[in-house]
């Protein structure tokens, strides 16, 4: 099995969501590298702290970055394109603007991009943490787009 790392990020009428799939899921999440936006991150931090059985320490590895719409979504996005992130499960709320929404836009263009697997709902979720393929070795195929980079002027 291959280690991991996820991006994890919920807005607020959905981190309850996230964290009710992160329950379901505990077992299989806890051997993989975790990346959270603030809130959320804390949120899934106290989550762990709390259901790791009794005498036992926390080990899950998590790393808290900012709140999104402190920049938490652009460190996301950065690690992304640095080929840090496996896969982004980013349960946004479609009902509820959002004051950083360039950020989140920005987000989803680079999981897109760099053509890592996104979930936007439960569903997707449980699709992605249940494919024989989240237990592989499965390496992305990259667009090549250096001919936007080298483009003249």
């Amino acid at each position: 099995m291959k280690i991991k790392t996820i991006g994890l990020v919920a807005h607020d009428n959905r981190k309850k969501d996230l964290l009710e799939w992160i329950d379901f899921n505990r077992e299989k999440l806890e051997t993989h590298r975790l990346v959270c936006t603030g809130t959320t991150g804390r949120m899934i931090k106290g989550f762990f702290d709390h259901h790791v059985g009794s005498g036992k320490k926390n080990e899950v590895n998590i790393k808290l970055l900012k709140s999104g719409p402190l920049g938490g979504d652009q460190q996301l996005g950065a690690m992304i394109a640095e080929e840090k992130i496996d896969l982004l499960i980013f349960l946004w709320d479609p009902m509820q603007p959002q004051p950083h929404d360039v950020d989140v836009k920005a987000l989803l263009r680079i999981a897109v991009l760099y053509n890592i697997p996104v979930a936007n709902n439960r569903s997707t979720a449980d699709f992605i943490i249940s494919s024989p393929l989240f237990d592989s070795d499965y390496i992305p195929t990259r667009k090549d787009y250096s001919k936007y980079i080298h483009r003249e002027l």
